[in-house]
């Protein structure tokens, strides 16, 4: 196993020196991980000053954290042109034929490069944040305790290691560092963004929602390692010399593999849309024992923290509770403000952002958007189940199946397919295939949810909306109380 990784550490040494030697990469890391922590307490003892008139004591509280989080964040911005040029670099100065010709394995070329591209930046922010808690130790400001920290520096490692592998990729499939450097805005903004979902995690305290962003921060940094790995091929970054892009050619590929062959729209049904379908029966699978997990994890939610909220409540509250559910048979008035297009679009749009979070994520975040929409269900039969102990005459299984199941039986299996579909998309990018580009399996890909979508998805959401806009309503209302 040593012999093994010998060459990555050879990799990476060479990196390192070439890094070292370059006084343009090593001068403004040195200015912002020095200067910047000042900045930041500068900043830091301005907002306690402020805040101290309205004693936010909560705020300041998270105020260290969130800087912290911040100044972690920047030194690997800076760091990040180091990994853009790890081989698109080595391309223009002309010295990635050597490389590519020693006798190494791509994996150890692939990771010696990615080895010390994650390196350097967490080096650096960890450097910038010890010297931050060095100058707040001398000052009048609460250090953040332990756990927290522990999640400030894996929160930092992820977002070094989700940059630099994504960095990475481009520099393999990018064929000139200017072209690199102009899609890093398609690695920063999102990490940018995701660290403002973070920070507000943060300063509301909610320590679990933390550890499931790193968790996920990493998941999908191993899928980007593993996607790099996978499409790495030393003739496609000898043999490209320009990038040129093709609208011709990316809609013929997008519609060979959409139409498949298919002569008539009944033969395409039979034959392409089928096989579509065949190849994602594995996902489907897995997306039915997800979705078992998810209304179980709903139904538990609400039992755990609304039960106890019910069980407390006054008799007052209880009043409104009964008398709200009492009016409920009025629900059969829905059919005149409810209406199948404006359904129909509400869940073909979940559908579609379920593709697009999964497109991006690997489908990481496609999937936690289907376990969310999925889990309402076992929260809402949750509800039913407190309010018949609160109320009764309440019956929770006559009314869920009846509030449900009419248009649930098209509605979920569409959900299911069309997240199934992302799954497979997310599995077979990450799956090596010799002698194919990246762009001509994600054309390929595209097509196949094309298809699904538009052949299965969309017919099975439309009967779904005409029967919860029409039938639903009324199966409701006669089941619930009088």
């Amino acid at each position: 196993m040593f012999n093994k990784l010998k060459p990555v550490w050879l990799v990476a040494g060479r990196e390192l020196k070439d890094q070292f030697r370059d006084w343009r990469v090593l001068t403004p890391m040195i200015i912002l991980v020095f200067c910047f922590p000042i900045l930041m307490n500068e900043f830091a003892k301005q907002t306690v000053d402020f805040l101290n008139q309205y004693s936010a004591n909560l705020i300041l509280e998270r105020l260290v954290p969130f800087s912290i989080m911040i100044i972690g964040f920047f030194p690997i911005t800076i760091s990040l042109v180091v990994a853009l040029e790890a081989f698109v670099g080595e391309k223009e100065r002309g010295t990635i034929e050597p490389m590519l010709s020693a006798p190494l394995d791509n994996w150890q070329l692939y990771f010696g490069k990615l080895l010390v591209g994650v390196i350097t930046p967490l080096v650096a922010s960890y450097l910038s944040i010890a010297f931050y808690l060095v100058m707040i130790s001398r000052q009048n400001l609460i250090m953040p305790p332990f756990m927290v920290m522990l999640q400030l520096f894996l929160l930092t490692t992820a977002h070094a290691t989700l940059m630099v592998s994504a960095a990475i990729v481009i520099s393999v499939q990018s064929t000139s560092v200017k072209a690199a450097n102009l899609l890093a805005s398609f690695i920063v903004i999102p990490v940018a963004i995701l660290m403002q979902g973070e920070a507000v995690m943060l300063f509301w305290g909610n320590e679990q929602v933390l550890w499931l962003a790193i968790a996920g921060v990493m998941i999908i940094s191993l899928l980007l390692i593993r996607v790099g790995i996978a499409h790495f091929q030393r003739e496609y970054l000898l043999g490209r010399e320009i990038d040129t892009i093709n609208l011709k050619w990316l809609w013929l590929t997008f519609w060979k593999n959409f139409r498949g062959g298919a002569n008539s729209f009944l033969e395409w049904y039979r034959f392409v849309l089928s096989a579509a379908l065949r190849r994602i029966v594995p996902a489907f699978l897995f997306m039915v024992a997800i979705a078992g997990f998810s209304i179980w994890l709903g139904y538990d939610w609400i039992m755990v923290n609304v039960s106890p909220v019910m069980a407390k409540a006054s008799p007052e509250v209880l009043d409104k509770i009964t008398n709200a559910a009492r009016e409920m048979p009025s629900l059969a008035g829905l059919k005149d403000n409810l209406n199948a297009p404006f359904l129909f679009l509400n869940n073909t749009r979940a559908v579609t952002l379920i593709f697009l979070a999964g497109l991006f994520s690997f489908s990481v975040l496609g999937i936690l958007l289907y376990m969310v929409n999925i889990g309402l269900i076992g929260g809402v039969f949750a509800v039913l189940q407190l309010l018949s102990v609160q109320i009764p005459g309440i019956q929770p299984w006559r009314i869920f199946l009846a509030g449900v199941v009419p248009h649930g039986i098209f509605e979920i299996p569409a959900l299911m397919i069309g997240s199934a579909v992302v799954l497979y998309m997310g599995v077979a990018i990450v799956t090596p295939q010799t002698g194919r580009s990246m762009g001509e399996i994600i054309l390929e890909l595209l097509a196949d949810w094309a298809k699904v979508f538009i052949g299965l998805v969309v017919p099975m959401l439309g009967v779904a909306a005409v029967i919860e806009a029409y039938i639903t309503p009324a199966l409701l209302a006669a089941n619930l109380i009088k």
